[in-house]
């Protein structure tokens, strides 16, 4: 009996190595003194921007199944996820070691009196029980009802990116925009899937309903 080959099967090795690509990049640039005046904060906005585009990613992998039909992307979603996590870790060390040089004092200040950094602070802390979860060991200790209620806190979280990048920015607002528009493409794709799927429910509840009382007569 021959064992059957997963379709792309370069697809996760790929994308792991891809994803590695954007790291290094900025390491090298570091080290070659090429990030700028301000180099901490360039290293900072460029981590940040590679986890949110990550996560989107993560979440567009569902609406391509929906639209296209197309399953390979649900085995990679869990993978993207957690290099998005990855990638806000280091966004946050950037921030708390580089930049503030671990003054706690001044991070709670900026935390509780600037909002860009209070809402990407929420984003990430949402991250956290995502990425803590995400292996089906998680999905038997929860139950599945309880770990897909969770889980959509991978809606939240994007969202406040969005707008942590929005409010950072302040004048050119074109890009968070972008990204903002095509998340709300993806959650409005995901609602109508759902709203379909309740509908298709209750039409089949109460077709089985018409068949028992026919039956009865």
């Amino acid at each position: 009996m021959t064992t059957r080959r997963r379709p792309y099967p370069w697809l996760e090795p790929g994308i792991r190595v891809g994803a590695l690509v954007p790291l290094a990049a900025i390491l090298l640039r570091a080290a070659r003194g090429e990030l700028g005046a301000n180099p901490i904060a360039q290293a900072l906005n460029q981590l940040g921007l590679i986890a949110l585009v990550l996560l989107i990613a993560a979440l567009a992998c569902t609406p391509l199944k929906i639209v296209f039909g197309w399953t390979w992307p649900i085995r990679v979603r869990r993978m993207l996820g957690l290099l998005a996590f990855s990638y806000a870790v280091l966004h946050v060390a950037t921030y708390t070691g580089l930049d503030q040089v671990f003054d706690w004092p001044a991070i709670w200040k900026d935390v509780t009196k600037r909002k860009f950094i209070f809402v990407g602070f929420a984003a990430f802390v949402l991250l956290i029980p995502l990425a803590l979860t995400s292996t089906h060991a998680a999905v038997r200790r929860l139950g599945f009802a309880r770990w897909k209620v969770l889980h959509r806190l991978a809606y939240v979280a994007p969202a406040l990116g969005v707008l942590h990048f929005f409010w950072r920015v302040k004048k050119d607002v074109s890009e968070p925009v972008a990204y903002g528009t095509g998340l709300a493409l993806l959650l409005a794709i995901r609602v109508v899937a759902s709203a379909r799927e309740r509908q298709s429910a209750a039409s089949a509840e109460a077709g089985g309903r018409e068949s028992a009382r026919a039956r009865g007569l």
